[in-house]
């Protein structure tokens, strides 16, 4: 589905990416961990080309070289920033419904699988997202994405800022994102939630995979854990 070979990364002369591999195959979830620095961010922009790169991306099987950002979506692509980037002075159902992609084929999700997923989103379906807490933002972002019918879903720190009830929610957002065969790569700070809803971990550390296995393999690896994640 999605494989990354050798990827380089830039911002300016820093060169964040070190030739970077990784694969997310369909209906995986992938947690990318690592330290704030470690390139995750920047691995996930690259892929949505919103940062230049050289390397291999492709994109069940075809190379993602040279696409713009929008190009890239309507491929089957769903990205979910750490910014959340609501549109705040539309409502909430005017933000979920500009989420829809002309020309996806097999339309999976609607409105009210939106409000099932998240009940809090129903009831504030007509509020401007700019007031919305930042829980709810990033509610209204996870779906907003998912209204675009993506095979894979690229999403940055979701529980983030979050209180415990609201990170719950987002894990049994993204069981349900398993249970529908969309894949994630899921960049997460918090272990407990990266290990427990993800088929496989990727580690990386100075812009580079350090280490790669399923999350059983990583919780046996205390010394992994200590030099790449613990500070």
């Amino acid at each position: 589905m999605l494989h990354v070979q050798d990827l380089h990364a830039y911002y300016g002369n820093s060169h964040v990416l070190q030739g970077v591999c990784l694969d997310v195959q369909p209906g995986e979830i992938v947690a990318l961990l690592g330290r704030n620095g470690s390139g995750r961010s920047t691995t996930a922009k690259a892929i949505m080309g919103l940062v230049q790169w050289h390397g291999t991306l492709q994109w069940c099987g075809q190379s993602l070289a040279g696409l713009a950002p929008h190009d890239i979506a309507q491929q089957g692509l769903g990205y979910v920033p750490e910014s959340r980037d609501v549109f705040a002075q539309l409502t909430v159902q005017q933000n979920l419904l500009l989420g829809q992609k002309d020309g996806r084929l097999a339309k999976r999700w609607s409105l009210d699988d939106m409000y099932q997923l998240f009940p809090q989103l129903r009831q504030r379906q007509h509020t401007r997202a700019g007031v919305l807490s930042g829980g709810e933002q990033q509610m209204l972002t996870l779906c907003r994405t998912l209204m675009g019918n993506p095979e894979l879903i690229l999403i940055d720190e979701p529980t983030e800022g979050l209180a415990p009830q609201l990170v719950a929610l987002v894990g049994q957002f993204l069981h349900t994102l398993r249970q529908h065969g969309v894949a994630v790569l899921l960049i997460e700070q918090k272990l407990a939630i990266a290990l427990e809803v993800s088929d496989r971990v990727v580690l990386m550390g100075q812009g580079r995979v350090v280490f790669e296995g399923t999350p059983e393999s990583l919780r046996a690896r205390s010394d992994v854990r200590q030099e790449w994640l613990q500070v």
